[in-house]
């Protein structure tokens, strides 16, 4: 097992005990927050045809409702910071039950943007981000593989919506489907109850044994990038809501600037998997099973990427990983629109389940990476808000494109550009990062060597000083 990089959480992380049915719980509300939104693609088609709306109008309403999702984490991270965990996920349920039931009551495209992406969004922001940053309370050399295992959630509850959701619209319609599913996602409030507080035992970090005034009061240096970050005043008061300093970081730097342009193609192929395939000519049935392809490809993949990331081999440049993952994504949407018939599209369904697990596996595990546990919680609040952007356009530019050109594959190859230049943008730039994290690790061990050997000097001094006298 590889050693696990330094933590300053102020306490030693359990590694185990209670820490894996935390990891379940946060399966089960990471799973939903991830999943709901994609397994409402089911219901497109048949929503489109209701209300008389386009492709870029319907594909609104999965963007808003994720947008809403990664607007809302900010308000999730400090929440989280005051609150904890276990509250924040149990509101977040009663949130999107409430949104999808209210939903079910719409009358125009408009009342479900408003019902399912903007309450339903937000309340799923409840729901994610605590639970990513729990688990980095409870596990610190295990920690790639708790992600790994949590992050599986997503595409195990997708195998089981996707199905599951045809069922419903064929049994009860798309309004009586919103109504089910209301109360369905009342589980995420089981996961939250699961989210105890870690019992904090003192670790062997130094300071961690020291009030928080007094550290709030002493700068510390940044492992990744050597700068020294002091609180005091409003701006230690605005740091334990928020630590906006993440934006003088250089690795949080490159994993946001990467990340906004990923976005743009990343859950457009999901979103329009099975509408692609009906477009094809091939039954609702099967379409929908292509999703349920992807989700059981998608599943395996997550926690074996999780055991792979924590290897000795890879943990150390985890990073690198990442990248290749990115860019595997791009070339997969690159090569859909080459493999003809429903054979190629389920071809396409194992390859892109594989792709998308490995990145979905990674996706914070190398944000915690770059920042440390101790400031997760800020980071993935910022780059969510920021990511909203992408998130919440990216669906409707695809669209556009199918609208303009009346087909798909001028929206799969725009998502596969979109995925593969941040995956090379990742390489050049992490190969920079390292190169320069070492440098400025060989310049630490100097500076300290040198401190230690001034303050040995006055002592050895002031030793043979003694040692004269008693000679004389």
């Amino acid at each position: 097992m590889p050693p696990a990089a330094a933590t300053k959480l102020g306490h030693t992380p359990p590694d185990g005990g209670w820490g894996w049915a935390v990891v379940f719980g946060a399966f089960i509300s990471i799973g939903f927050s991830y999943a709901f939104p994609k397994s409402l693609t089911i219901y497109f088609k048949e929503i489109q045809e209701y209300f008389s709306v386009s492709y870029s109008e319907i594909a609104w309403l999965s963007s808003v409702m994720l947008a809403s999702m990664y607007a809302g984490g900010p308000v999730s991270s400090i929440l989280v910071n005051r609150f904890g965990s276990r509250p924040v996920v149990m509101v977040g349920g009663l949130m999107v039950s409430a949104g999808m039931v209210l939903a079910s009551f719409g009358r125009t495209i408009m009342h479900l943007y408003i019902c399912v992406g903007v309450i339903g969004g937000f309340g799923l922001a409840l729901n994610l981000q605590p639970a990513l940053t729990i688990i980095g309370t409870y596990f610190q050399v295990k920690r790639p593989m708790a992600n790994g295992l949590a992050m599986a959630g997503s595409p195990v509850i997708l195998f089981t919506l996707a199905p599951l959701n045809q069922f419903l619209f064929d049994s009860f319609g798309w309004r009586g489907s919103f109504l089910i599913l209301g109360s369905i996602v009342l589980n995420c409030c089981v996961a939250g109850a699961l989210m105890r507080p870690v019992n904090r035992k003192p670790g062997a970090e130094a300071g961690c044994n020291r009030p928080p005034a007094e550290e709030a009061a002493t700068p510390e240096a940044d492992p990744l990038t050597g700068e020294h970050r002091g609180g005091g005043g409003s701006h230690g008061c605005l740091k334990k809501l928020i630590d906006v300093s993440l934006f003088k970081h250089r690795g949080f730097l490159i994993y946001l600037i990467g990340n906004v342009v990923m976005f743009f193609g990343f859950f457009a192929p999901v979103v329009f998997m099975a509408p692609y395939a009906k477009h094809q000519g091939i039954d609702e049935y099967s379409a929908a099973f292509l999703l349920s392809i992807f989700a059981l490809v998608d599943m395996f993949t997550r926690p074996a990427t999780g055991f792979i990331g924590n290897s000795k081999w890879i943990r150390p440049r985890i990073q690198y990983f990442f990248s290749f993952a990115v860019s595997f994504n791009g070339v997969c949407h690159l090569l859909c629109p080459l493999l003809p018939g429903y054979a190629g599209l389920v071809v396409y369904a194992v390859i892109f389940g594989l792709a998308f697990g490995m990145v979905c596996a990674l996706l914070f595990e190398v944000l915690m990476d770059l920042v440390g546990a101790h400031r997760f919680s800020s980071a993935v609040g910022l780059v969510t808000i920021i990511e909203c952007a992408p998130v919440l356009l990216g669906p409707p530019i695809s669209g556009a494109l199918v609208d303009i050109y009346g087909e798909y594959k001028s929206m799969y190859y725009a998502c596969g550009v979109f995925m593969l230049v941040p995956g090379i943008f990742f390489f050049i730039m992490h190969y920079f990062n390292y190169k320069r994290l070492e440098e400025e690790k060989k310049q630490s061990v100097a500076v300290d060597m040198r401190t230690c050997e001034e303050e040995l000097k006055p002592k050895m001094s002031q030793d043979g000083g003694r040692a004269h006298e008693a000679d004389g």
